[in-house]
């Protein structure tokens, strides 16, 4: 079995424990006759430029603190396998145009993402933020329970339809919800496919009692969702969005929040962390996580997973999982 002739895995002492654990550092030093690991902390992009020339991989292990990718890569590198998501910072879209392989975990972590917007979800309806707020700080009780609701049989609209949306509509099977999708790449005769209805970003809001943002991040859609649409939302509707916050206008989000009609559940913020001043916090309409949606620490081994299958099928000279074509890039965040 051909074996690629050197791999460089790039990653902090921090990310060696998360994503390659004893056994899992063991498999892959075995994959090539030349292995080295790096760790990035406190290189400079120079720094890690030489390095990366002074060792001239076929492959490279990446991962979150992996720097840049130098513009002129090293003669034998083929293939770059981020244990991570997004490229962007990683490598250049020419980089992929003049054939260099580039992965990502794909769909190994959607299921934990679309896990925790199934429980801002859960949480919204059930009024969640409210009764902490009420129970531990205004020592009251179950003032106004009549106004929980449940998620079996409500109408549910997914913004975005990538591998986090897959998921979620997965997850959200067993409770009998109709469900419609905004997205581009969802035709109504996908939508028939799948058992959903494809609508516009208006009808999206406007019909549904819950609204999951799910949509990527780039110049189509940053701004897209605006305070019109978060008006479009019924009172007592739910918005989540575990996706990406540049996608909405989160000032006016926060506008309509403070209104207190609608309920919000957020993972993610335009600033992060959440100033101790926003306006979100202590909303009692609104759910609130510190950009924690996935992958959980007990699943970092779904990403590691992944990653071993494509570096033994890069191995084997065998298709990948999760290849990142420049038309990828360009839709990603």
């Amino acid at each position: 079995m051909p074996r690629p002739a050197s791999l460089l895995a790039v990653l902090t002492p921090d990310e060696q424990a998360k994503f390659l654990p004893a056994p899992a550092l063991a498999e892959v030093r075995a994959l090539a006759p030349e292995f080295r690991l790096l760790d990035p902390t406190g290189l400079t992009p120079a720094d890690f430029a030489r390095e990366l020339a002074a060792a001239d991989p076929e492959v490279v292990l990446a991962c979150w603190r992996t720097p840049s990718l130098p513009e002129k890569l090293p003669p034998r590198l083929r293939y770059v396998c981020y244990l991570t998501g997004g490229v962007r910072k990683l490598v250049t879209r020419g980089q992929l145009e003049r054939g260099l392989l580039l992965t990502n975990w794909g769909s190994s972590i959607s299921r934990t993402v679309a896990e925790c917007a199934l429980f801002h979800t859960l949480a919204c309806l059930r009024l969640a933020p409210r009764w902490t707020l009420m129970i531990h700080r205004d020592g009251g009780w179950r003032d106004g329970w009549e106004q929980n609701h449940s998620l079996f049989g409500r109408r549910v609209g997914i913004h975005g339809f990538g591998q986090v949306a897959r998921a979620f509509l997965q997850l959200i099977h067993p409770f009998g919800c109709a469900v419609s999708i905004a997205a581009p790449d969802v035709t109504d005769a996908v939508a028939a496919q799948l058992g959903v209805r494809a609508v516009t970003l208006d009808a999206l809001f406007a019909d549904n009692d819950v609204i999951v943002e799910l949509a990527p991040l780039n110049p189509v859609t940053r701004g897209i969702v605006t305070e019109r649409h978060f008006r479009l939302i019924r009172p007592g509707g739910v918005f989540v969005n575990v996706g990406r916050a540049g996608v909405t206008n989160e000032a006016a989000l926060l506008r309509v929040a403070r209104e207190g009609k609608i309920l919000v559940g957020l993972d993610v913020f335009v600033d992060e962390p959440l100033p101790v001043d926003s306006g979100f916090r202590g909303l009692p309409n609104v759910s609130i996580t510190p950009h924690i949606a996935g992958p959980t620490l007990d699943r970092y081994v779904d990403a590691t997973a992944h990653a071993l299958r494509n570096l033994r099928a890069y191995t084997a000279g065998q298709p990948l999982e999760a290849v990142i074509t420049p038309a990828m890039y360009d839709a990603m965040t």
